[in-house]
């Protein structure tokens, strides 16, 4: 039952937008569809998949710009983030308008992610993991079986999230990283929201802000 994803950079954030498919099914979701809806779904079509979700890690408009749009065209649902980032999503106009964004209509989810949630994309199960701190209801989701995670922009090679948006909680941030993260395995690979993969046992060792002899 292989998983497969490519990463396609988006917007002038250079944001990670993940689409991930069943390659037994051709069933495929997009995590964090941010901008350039044109560019993804190009991206859809290469692959020769079939979308049928939207995931999104927490409500900046750089990870969530283009997913009304794509699901609308798709006909899909959009799930997640955890229900505290509605507040961003209310203010997507306001936050495109700012950073000179096209206009965004704010959205609503078809459904909010929880702490212990699982997706389902064909034949594969995804744990949904609740790491507030960036943003107050970001979440990452977890793929047991390839060992990989999909973790916004709580975790970067060798740096954290930023922390200084309303709401964000530095120590939340890393209480995120060290209880939540860290338990799913030092094998685990990474999906970042900016910058390339990583994985977390090189954080643990060297990440100058969540390394483990900084807590001992």
């Amino acid at each position: 039952m292989s998983l497969q994803y490519t990463i396609i950079p988006v917007t002038p954030f250079q944001q990670n937008c993940s689409l991930i498919w069943c390659e037994q099914t051709k069933q495929a979701a997009l995590v964090d569809p941010g901008g350039d809806p044109d560019r993804i779904s190009q991206a859809i079509e290469k692959a020769g998949v079939e979308l049928a979700q939207i995931w999104l890690t927490h409500g900046h408009l750089d990870h969530v710009g283009a997913s009304s749009q794509l699901a609308t065209k798709y006909g899909v649902d959009i799930i997640g983030p955890g229900e505290q980032d509605q507040f961003w999503l209310d203010g997507l106009g306001q936050q495109s308008q700012m950073f000179g964004f096209d206009p965004i209509e704010s959205f609503t989810p078809t459904r909010y992610l929880k702490d212990g949630d699982t997706l389902s994309l064909g034949e594969h199960q995804f744990d949904v993991v609740h790491v507030p701190g960036h943003t107050p209801g970001h979440v990452a989701i977890f793929h047991p079986q390839s060992q990989t995670a999909w973790v916004g922009d709580v975790l970067f090679c060798g740096s954290i999230g930023r922390t200084d948006f309303p709401q964000s909680d530095h120590a939340a941030l890393i209480r995120s990283i060290r209880e939540k993260l860290w338990p799913l395995g030092e094998q685990v690979t990474f999906v970042p929201g900016h910058g390339p993969e990583g994985q977390f046992a090189e954080e643990r060792r060297n990440n100058p802000f969540v390394a483990d002899q900084l807590f001992s």
